[in-house]
């Protein structure tokens, strides 16, 4: 008879707490559950997850056999009852019963004994019978900056698994209604509970994760909830002061130029931004644009310009 090593069997350290040794087995029986698995041998190690799951949740069994493990056995070490042992007449569990998976081991039953009739063991449920929470799905949504802000409806389509009154899993395609709620933020996930995978043996239904992308918009940046835009304005504008129309993604509103505007000048719109508690902000860059010199009257207005104002812009550079 060989030793088994149940932590190595779900792949945790001795020193594993109660919640991983929880997360640890519901992954691993998902992955090798009898009606859902195409792994090799899935029945085996199924079978091999509920018995290490029985022995590590429960604290006394768990403390036996940590003492066992003190002997210095090893996983497929050879193994004899140390002197004095004796294993129990008989223990109870809950979950699925010792005919859903075709019996304990021999090493099992030699440290903790044969369970009694109609006992169970190795799952969540108190009246029996093997079930287990669906998988969380995750899905990536890309929207437009215009959506993020006021909202929107969209229809999604997902492929996801069904389970029939038998429990056997077969693939089909899940076509929902997702609502966009306004303010919302690149990157930021939206839960969709019970929209996840199917549960298995009457277990619940796992959740739907969408991760939202903001798609890179002409006009505008986004970072948080703050709004950048680009203005241009003309040179008489900077110079002399102006109010002018500016763009929002909650329609135009007029915007006071100060005289003396420097081109890459941050003006500040204040709650024009993402919607949000608080909103976020729409900051306005200058960027002082000149005209095209078309006409011959153009071009001696900028000389005119060039001896009535002698300015030298590079006076700070000495040149």
């Amino acid at each position: 008879m060989k030793f088994i090593d149940y932590y190595e069997v779900l792949g945790l350290d001795e020193n594993a707490s109660d919640d991983e040794i929880k997360k640890a087995y519901r992954r691993l029986a998902r992955k090798y559950h009898p009606d859902v698995s195409e792994e090799k041998h899935a029945e085996e190690k199924f079978k091999q997850l509920g018995e290490a799951y029985e022995v590590l949740k429960d604290t006394e069994k768990r403390a036996e056999y940590d003492q066992l493990k003190k002997h210095g056995y090893r996983g497929g070490s050879d193994f004899t009852p140390p002197p004095g042992w004796q294993s129990r007449e008989d223990f109870r569990g809950g979950g699925f019963t010792d005919a859903d998976i075709g019996g304990f081991s021999e090493f099992f039953e030699t440290i903790f004994g044969h369970p009694g009739m109609g006992r169970s063991y190795a799952g969540d449920g108190a009246s029996g019978g093997f079930s287990l929470r669906g998988q969380d799905m995750h899905h990536r949504i890309s929207i437009s900056l215009e959506e993020a802000f006021s909202g929107a409806m969209r229809t999604i389509s997902l492929r996801s698994h069904s389970v029939d009154a038998h429990g056997q899993m077969s693939p089909t395609t899940k076509t929902l209604n997702i609502k966009i709620p306004k303010g919302v933020t690149h990157g930021q996930k939206i839960r969709l509970q019970g929209q996840g995978s199917a549960g298995i043996g009457g277990g619940p239904n796992g959740d739907l994760f969408l991760e939202v992308e903001i798609a890179l918009h002409k006009n505008y940046t986004v970072e948080r909830k703050d709004v950048t835009l680009v203005l241009p304005v003309t040179p008489w504008e900077a110079a002399l002061g102006a109010t002018v129309d500016v763009p929002t993604l909650g329609g135009n509103v007029n915007l006071k130029v100060p005289p003396g505007a420097r081109s890459g000048q941050r003006l500040r719109l204040k709650g024009r931004g993402m919607p949000g508690t608080p909103a976020g902000d729409q900051y306005v860059v200058l960027q002082i644009t000149n005209p095209q010199i078309e006409t011959d009257k153009d071009k001696e207005l900028m000389r005119q310009m060039e001896k009535q104002m002698d300015f030298n812009p590079r006076v700070h550079l000495g040149v």
